[in-house]
């Protein structure tokens, strides 16, 4: 049987056509290509943003701001000596992009000017760091990106 150019490139046509179906049924039905959202609930965030904003620009206009430091089997958090450390509340919100279930929360409570995360909690790989925390009623919010191996 001899096919012609135009069933050739008809069957070329229905070829390429199975195989990218082929990878987009393949990529939505595995759990490990999971599309999940940056924030579950994006209008309520997004309404907030002001606030938000405000809460970051009063951690930049800090003159001593906390210092993240990675060890080898803690991440700690230090913040400045001029704060009494009983009186900063709030949370530190670990956050990894690649993998909803290993968000995790840790509460800011200090009896000295240092947090710190055990890093056996934590896989390989970036971590977001959001710190919200208040001090004298002044809201902050502290976002941080590290690497681990």
């Amino acid at each position: 049987m001899k096919i012609n150019w135009g069933t050739g490139i008809v069957i070329a046509f229905a070829l390429f056509m199975s195989f990218i179906l082929y990878f987009v049924f393949k990529v939505q039905s595995n759990s490990k290509y999971d599309n999940e959202l940056v924030v579950e609930e994006y209008y309520k965030h997004d309404a907030k943003f002001g606030e938000e904003m405000l809460r970051i620009q009063n951690a930049q206009d800090l003159k001593l701001k906390p210092i993240i430091t990675v060890n080898s089997d803690t991440i700690s958090i230090e913040f400045p000596s001029v704060f009494i450390s009983k009186d900063i509340k709030g949370k530190v919100s670990l956050y990894r992009p690649s993998n909803k279930k290993l968000d995790f929360e840790i509460p800011i409570s200090l009896s000295s000017s240092t947090l710190l995360i055990p890093k056996q909690r934590l896989v390989g790989g970036r971590w977001d760091i959001n710190m919200e925390w208040q001090y004298n009623g002044k809201l902050y919010l502290t976002k941080d990106v590290i690497y681990l191996k």
